[in-house]
């Protein structure tokens, strides 16, 4: 018994340390930032690996997610003679929850796991200290741009998913099966609210891009420098992540949408 109050007074410890040190680490990349806002051709190069190179997976989930939630929608619909408004629940669903969560889970399988991958085998590979010996700082010059990249990005791959998911919605319930085209668009044009649907859907969205900007950086710099470590970084970036999106998006939905 003592054995295990000791392992969670351990881990406990260890935790609250390994927090300290990523709002230290935190602290040190937003200080960075403006440098890189000076010199934008290294966010440049990162707004291409960590944004156009996760275009191709947004757009597929996205209209596959968007052609689903058609289907569904047309037959709980149809059970109450509803099918016109298939135009809003897609759009709402997408929107407001669908389009960040879902989006954000993806940017964080691919170009989180790849930062921190990336990060990871710099430190291991020793390039970090190099950095650091020829008087140029890591983190100015490989932490913030890809933070900011990061930061950047999610909103606006938030916004392509939540598109293609109402096109895919469109070419289900319209093209396939059956709801009038000018029904589906103008229901979707009176019942989304630009403040209440939009505005708070971009919001989650960039909370989870700094979200997992932090984790997927942190993971990588704090990493052990050894194949193994990377490898264990890499899987605590998803998984963190992952867990910090849902967290996130019920605190978010709760203070945007509930009484809370």
């Amino acid at each position: 018994m003592m054995h295990f109050f000791q392992r969670l007074g351990n881990t406990t410890l260890a935790s609250f340390a390994k927090l300290g040190r990523s709002s230290f680490f935190l602290t040190h990349v937003l200080s960075a930032i403006p440098a890189t806002i000076i010199h934008p051709r290294l966010l440049i190069n990162q707004l291409y690996s960590v944004g156009v190179l996760s275009f191709l997976i947004i757009t597929i989930s996205g209209l596959f997610v968007g052609m689903v939630l058609g289907l569904q929608g047309f037959y709980i619909l149809s059970d109450f003679g509803a099918e016109e408004t298939l135009g809003i629940m897609v759009a709402a669903s997408l929107v407001r929850e669908l389009g960040p969560v879902v989006a954000a889970l993806l940017f964080a399988g691919r170009a989180g796991s790849a930062l921190t991958a990336e990060i990871g085998l710099m430190k291991a590979t020793e390039q970090l200290s190099g950095m650091e010996m020829m008087a140029i700082d890591p983190i100015k010059r490989i932490m913030a741009p890809r933070f900011l990249a990061g930061f950047i990005s999610m909103p606006l791959l938030t916004a392509l998913f939540s598109s293609i998911g109402v096109m895919g919605g469109h070419i289900v319930g319209v093209g396939i099966l059956g709801v009038d085209d000018g029904s589906y668009w103008s229901q979707m044009q009176a019942g989304l609210d630009f403040q209440d649907d939009i505005i708070n859907g971009v919001i989650k969205s960039i909370v989870f891009g700094f979200a997992i900007s932090w984790i997927s950086l942190f993971e990588g710099y704090d990493a052990i420098p050894t194949s193994e470590g990377v490898s264990r970084a890499t899987t605590r970036t998803v998984v963190n992540s992952a867990f910090t999106i849902l967290g996130l998006d019920f605190i978010l939905t709760a203070l945007m949408f509930g009484d809370i």
